[in-house]
C-alpha cells in the first residue's frame, strides 16, 4: 500500500479541512483525569460565518467520544471519533463523518479493528478508499491528532504523527513557529504557534497551555484562507 498525498488533521477537507478548538482540562494527564467538556466556536468558511461546537464525552469502559460540528447556511458538517487509552497511547476505535454542502450529502464510517490491526471505511467512499489499511501502534485519525498535538506541545515532544484517515495514510510533521498572543473568551493568552505544510495546503494552530485542543486553527490553500476556527466559550 502506498502513502497518499493528504491533508493535515483538523480534518474536514471533505469538503473543507479538518479542525477543532479549546476547553479547560489537560489531556496530557492520565485518561482517568479526563473530564467532559463542551466548547463553542466561531468559524469563517466559504467567506461566511459559521457556528461550531466541540464536545468530549465519556463513552463508557474507559472510552471517550470526541465530536465536532460546524454549520452555516451553506454547509452542515459533523465528525466524531470514539477512542481509548491503550498502553499509554490514544487509539481510535471508530469514527463517523457526515456532511452536507448545499444539496450534496456524504456519510462515511471508519472502523479501527485492533484485534486484526486493520482499518476500513464504509458509506460514501471510493473503492480505493475503503481499505483495509494495516494499522501500526500509535496510529490516529485526523480528529484525534488535534488532542495529541496539544498534549505533545505542552510536553515538548516531537510533533510527528502517522495519520490513518479517509482511506489513506499520511505522515504529519508540525514545526514550532514561535509564541504569539491570542484572545479567548475576551482574555489574552500566550500561545505556541505550530505549522504543518503539505504542498499548497497549510494548517496553522495556536496552542494555549491548559486547553486540550488548539485555541485557533487556520487552514490555508494555495496561499488563501480556507477555514478559520476560533474558540469563543468553554463549559
Amino acid at each position: 500500500m502506498s502513502q497518499a498525498t493528504s491533508r493535515a488533521p483538523i480534518r474536514i477537507r471533505r469538503p473543507f479541512a479538518a479542525l477543532a478548538a479549546a476547553a479547560a482540562l489537560s489531556l496530557a494527564a492520565p485518561a482517568m483525569a479526563m473530564q467532559p467538556f463542551s466548547a463553542d466556536y466561531q468559524a469563517s468558511y466559504m467567506g461566511m460565518q459559521a457556528s461550531g461546537k466541540m464536545t468530549l464525552q465519556s463513552a463508557g469502559q474507559d472510552r471517550w467520544r470526541y465530536s465536532l460540528n460546524i454549520k452555516n447556511s451553506l454547509a452542515d458538517l459533523s465528525q466524531s471519533t470514539v477512542f481509548e487509552l491503550h498502553d499509554g497511547q490514544w487509539r481510535p476505535l471508530s469514527s463517523n463523518d457526515s456532511s452536507q454542502v448545499l444539496i450534496k450529502k456524504q456519510d462515511k464510517k471508519a472502523i479501527y479493528d485492533w484485534s486484526t490491526n486493520v482499518a476500513s471505511w464504509t458509506g460514501d467512499v471510493k473503492e480505493n478508499r475503503a481499505g483495509p489499511i494495516k494499522l501500526q501502534a500509535g496510529d490516529m485519525d485526523a480528529l484525534l491528532i488535534n488532542l495529541a498535538l496539544v498534549r505533545d506541545v505542552e510536553a515538548g515532544k516531537p510533533l510527528r504523527y502517522r495519520m490513518v484517515d479517509d482511506g489513506r495514510v499520511k505522515q504529519l510533521n508540525y514545526s514550532v513557529a514561535g509564541q504569539e498572543s491570542i484572545t479567548v473568551g475576551g482574555k489574552s493568552h500566550q500561545a505556541t504557534k505550530v505549522v504543518n505544510t503539505d504542498g499548497d495546503k497549510q494548517t496553522i494552530a495556536w496552542v494555549v497551555k491548559g486547553m486540550p485542543v488548539p485555541a485557533r486553527i487556520l487552514q490555508r490553500e494555495e496561499g488563501k484562507d480556507a477555514l478559520d476556527l476560533r474558540v469563543q466559550a468553554v463549559r
